[in-house]
């Protein structure tokens, strides 16, 4: 039955229309999303391009046979992957939150999937509910470069310091207004609490990971762009711990590429 649902909905998403909000059987859902974001233009729907949150009202509309709006917890840039995506929506659904998730899993693109999902507790909202979100920069540092990890990390090919970049990076924690590294997604605050900041080797990867309430957008690839100036010699700590003083986004470092960094978690 479920099944026939997902196979029945041809129509597009546009041409259907949203539930009212007292509607029958309408429910927030919460839902975990992992995704590949390499051939998507980032999370957030866009007039043009394949993007994730389309890919999911997509999905949503054809098994549900109503439009429906999805609200992420964060906006993953073009490339940027996801292990630990939170969303909620809104839906019209009659069945046990696993048969949902199976009738989506079914019929989104195979570089989306959805973790787990489930009925959201009253008041839910998946941006504003969350305490702190959790990044991952992954680094292939190796001498050549890897075809299976090209995808989901950025190759350097000179040995990093992890070790110099982990010290560096510890002056991020707290609370900093991070300007330099990034702009507000909307407003001007660009003051930002960050729980936790660290670098490590994990084998031929050199991991940097950092946890904070709210991020600015680029504001992980700036930081990692330094950190691996900082690895490669060519930024001090003391010059990386001086960066947060600065008035302007004027930083030393392009952005690092997008394919190395991944939303890990929410939290809540």
């Amino acid at each position: 039955m479920i099944a026939g649902a997902a196979r029945a909905g041809k129509s597009k998403s546009s041409e259907l229309e949203e539930v009212a909000p007292k509607s029958p059987g309408r429910l927030t859902f919460k839902a975990v999303v992992e995704y590949d974001g390499t051939l998507y233009l980032g999370f957030q729907i866009q007039r043009t391009g394949r993007t994730v949150q389309g890919e999911l009202e997509r999905a949503l509309a054809q098994v549900t046979q109503h439009a429906v709006r999805v609200v992420g917890a964060g906006r993953t840039d073009t490339g940027v992957h996801a292990l630990g995506q939170v969303v909620h929506f809104a839906a019209v659904w009659r069945h046990e939150p696993q048969e949902l998730q199976r009738a989506l899993n079914a019929v989104l693109a195979e570089d989306v999937a959805i973790r787990k999902l489930s009925v959201a507790p009253p008041g839910f909202h998946s941006r504003f509910s969350a305490l702190s979100r959790e990044y991952r920069y992954t680094i292939q540092n190796t001498a050549v470069r890897s075809p299976l990890t090209r995808r989901v990390a950025c190759h350097v090919e000179q040995r990093l310091d992890e070790a110099a970049m982990d010290r560096a990076c510890q002056c991020l924690i707290g609370q900093h207004d991070l300007m330099p590294f990034g702009w507000a997604p909307q407003g001007d605050n660009t003051v930002r609490n960050v729980l936790r900041a660290g670098v490590y080797r994990n084998g031929e990867q050199v991991i940097f990971e950092i946890v904070a309430d709210a991020f600015l957008r680029r504001m992980v690839r700036r930081l990692a762009g330094n950190l691996i100036l900082v690895g490669l010699g060519r930024l001090s700590e003391d010059d990386f711990r001086g960066l947060l003083s600065l008035r302007s986004r004027r930083t030393p470092a392009v952005d690092a590429p997008p394919q190395g960094l991944c939303l890990v978690k929410v939290n809540y």
